[in-house]
């Protein structure tokens, strides 16, 4: 359904930040991607959904495929027509505007809006706090209700396809498990596809069904999720464990150098 074809990333013609990504995402399928701060990760979402240009950032080399149809040079806009939406880090949402009127505006790129009062319903199924909430100013709500307010707003489009980055950021981990429950059932009830940028390895692992680790603006492992939950870098790097399932210092590992395997 997406692919991506050995890209690499500039911004201002001079920073040099992804370096030839190859990932595929199928349809119907969670993919996580995985990484340190800086590897590339939100770089990649932007690529694919052409916010790079905001940011005097660009495409230089290779290409990126929805559905068949090279989409790295499409404006924003075009792209989410295509069916593509990017729910972006830091629960970011009009905090003057109501709950009601953040998700309306994400059906604001659709031609059928006589189905917005059907799709609000829809997403208070899977989200009825908001349906509580829906004349709230959205500025005062909490962590964990932004953040479903943000997937909310981004179901609004009727997304064929969903970016979603750091969904976990600063949530309690009984927050951060409701939120990725969630996101399963959204998958499996509207067959939604997803591509998920997460620090939080566990909780991606767990909701996914493969998995890519970026450094330094490469792939440097992919595979499935379970294979990569098994894997002894992934648990020392990700996990913090070691091979004998005991808890590390993380004091070591900001100056340890990745086993040239990742690279192989």
């Amino acid at each position: 359904m997406l692919e991506l074809k050995n890209i690499e990333v500039m911004y201002q013609n001079v920073i040099y930040v992804l370096k030839g990504v190859s990932l595929s995402v199928d349809e119907g399928e969670i993919v996580a991607l995985l990484g340190a701060n800086g590897a590339g990760k939100t770089t990649t979402l932007k690529a694919i959904s052409g916010l790079l240009k905001t940011e005097q950032g660009d495409v230089t080399r290779g290409r990126i495929e929805f559905m068949g149809k090279k989409i790295d040079h499409m404006s924003p806009e075009g792209i989410v027509k295509m069916g593509i939406v990017q729910v972006m880090e830091g629960q970011r949402l009009f905090k003057h505007l109501s709950v009601d009127e953040n998700l309306r505006l994400g059906a604001y790129v659709r031609g059928n809006r006589g189905e917005v009062a059907k799709d609000l319903d829809m997403v208070f199924n899977y989200f009825p706090k908001l349906k509580e909430l829906r004349n709230r100013t959205s500025g005062y709500l909490s962590g964990g209700e932004r953040q479903m307010l943000v997937v909310g707003r981004a179901l609004m489009a009727h997304p064929k396809f969903m970016l979603l980055d750091e969904p976990s950021l600063g949530l309690a981990p009984f927050l951060v498990k409701e939120i990725f429950e969630i996101l399963k059932r959204i998958n499996a009830d509207e067959g939604t596809s997803i591509l998920l940028v997460e620090q939080n390895a566990f909780a991606a692992l767990s909701l996914a069904q493969r998995g890519y680790v970026m450094e330094d603006g490469k792939i440097v492992l992919d595979g499935l999720a379970q294979e990569l939950r098994e894997n002894e870098d992934i648990k020392e790097f990700y996990f913090g464990l070691s091979s004998i399932g005991q808890r590390k210092s993380y004091k070591g590992v900001k100056h340890y150098r990745r086993r040239k395997r990742w690279l192989a």
